[in-house]
């Protein structure tokens, strides 16, 4: 019996990529788990095994909206349409699984975007568990999907897992989770809430936001959760050249629900963007180790002046025992307080190094009031409400010379009359506004060096 002419090929079908792998494109699995021992996860940060047809050492950019087909017949071809899939993007979507230790990863346009993807899996009348600590535009979208969509949003203390077990139900659909938080540097326990929302009802999604962390310093899919995402703008890319989004999960049928959203909406990373951020991934490790090593000096610093610092490598911080028992490093943001929002003002508006900026992650170092940049969105009665201060500063710490840092945090704080010098050996005390008395007198910012 003669075989059916012309039959279209699955892409369900097995077939050879362009860096030789044995799966379909990108919406497959892809799976670091081959057999072999697993490289450190700094090498595996740098490693790329492309099987490039002209030998190319870094993976090419195909920059073509379509693909050739070889029959009027669809479905022959591994790519027909970039929204549906591009080599450049499966590349680097394969290389994020191995980087996140995940089963299936996806890239688009946005961190906000992948947030957008993930919260698609969500129906009327589901209900959500969030922080009351949270990313400003992550707070707006689940207003949206509150006031809109008949999504139930339930905001609590989620560093607080009894606060947490008091609003679980079966009703719960998502709990979304980040760690830290910002900009209030808190840390919630991933693992016990994990097993505490899964124990409540089996198909319900634990989300972590891992941005401020990375793949280098946690891994929540390994601590319980099922979904992890980032906004790859900030510690993966490192350079805020490009704006991105990656997405892991290890269910390949809720990997499935989420690309059909990508290739639905055309929300995936374009080509030229995948190809910045595989080369940025490259570089994280080393970038983080300096920017974790100028960070911890900074909060010490900060902290010796008798500012109030909020960062988890120092060991007043409350939780910070939780942090590194889910955590190898401590990141590279911080906040503090000064007691006075126009104090807070007047010394970011100082900082020449310090670039004024809503993002974090890049090489260089950044300064912003969060409640008046990043967290504006959420109202001042409900910021109020959270206990953010609105004099927190948050310091995004770069890779600059730590000391050019420090000093120059150094002069801000003094021209903005935030630390005053004693004449006593020039020994410096640094004190919140509400703190200073009338005879201190604010010290000349040209003596800052005394620091």
């Amino acid at each position: 019996m003669a075989a059916p002419p012309n039959k279209p090929v699955s892409k369900a079908i097995a077939r050879l990529d362009q860096d030789g792998h044995d799966l379909p494109p990108s919406p497959a699995p892809s799976s670091p788990r081959n057999g072999r021992r697993r490289y450190a996860l700094a090498t595996e940060l740098v490693y790329t095994d492309s099987k490039d047809q002209y030998g190319s050492s870094s993976i090419p950019i195909y920059q073509s909206a379509t693909f050739k087909q070889s029959s009027a017949i669809g479905g022959n071809q591994e790519y027909d349409y970039t929204r549906s899939g591009n080599p450049t993007r499966t590349h680097l979507e394969r290389h994020l699984a191995k980087v996140m230790n995940a089963h299936r990863a996806l890239a688009v346009g946005s961190g906000m975007g992948a947030l957008d993807v993930i919260t698609r899996i969500l129906r009327p009348g589901d209900e959500v568990i969030t922080g009351d600590d949270l990313y400003g535009g992550t707070n707006r979208l689940l207003t949206y999907l509150s006031v809109n969509q008949g999504i139930v949003v339930h905001h609590v203390d989620t560093t607080n897992v009894d606060c947490v077990r008091g609003v679980i139900s079966k009703k719960t659909s998502m709990v979304l989770l980040e760690t830290p938080t910002n900009p209030l540097i808190k840390i919630v326990d991933i693992p016990s809430i994990a097993k505490l929302t899964h124990a409540a009802n089996e198909k319900a999604l634990v989300v972590v936001d891992n941005t401020m962390l990375s793949p280098i310093l946690s891994n929540p899919l390994d601590l319980g959760a099922d979904i992890v995402y980032e906004s790859g703008t900030k510690y993966l890319s490192g350079h805020h050249d490009i704006m991105a989004g990656v997405i892991g999960c290890n269910d390949p049928a809720i990997g499935d629900k989420m690309y059909f959203t990508i290739n639905a909406t055309g929300c995936g990373l374009t080509p030229n963007d995948s190809f910045l951020l595989l080369r940025g991934i490259k570089t994280l490790g080393i970038r983080m180790e300096k920017q974790q090593r100028n960070a911890q000096t900074i909060a010490e610093f900060l902290e010796s002046h008798g500012f109030r610092v909020r960062y988890p490598g120092l060991k007043s911080h409350p939780q910070y025992d939780l942090h590194w028992s889910m955590a190898s490093g401590a990141g590279a943001v911080l906040s503090f307080e000064t007691g006075d929002p126009a104090l807070s003002t007047r010394i970011v508006e100082a900082a020449r190094l310090w670039g004024i900026s809503v993002s974090f992650g890049c090489v260089n170092s950044l300064i912003s009031m969060p409640c008046q940049m990043s967290h504006a969105s959420i109202d001042a009665k409900t910021r109020k409400e959270r206990q953010m201060p609105e004099d927190i500063i948050r310091l995004c710490v770069g890779i600059e010379d730590v000391n050019d840092l420090i000093d120059d945090l150094s002069q801000a704080l003094v021209q903005a009359g935030a630390v005053t010098i004693t004449l006593d050996g020039f020994h410096a005390t640094a004190t919140a506004a509400a703190q200073t008395t009338e005879k201190e007198t604010p010290a000349d910012p040209a003596d800052a060096s005394a620091l």
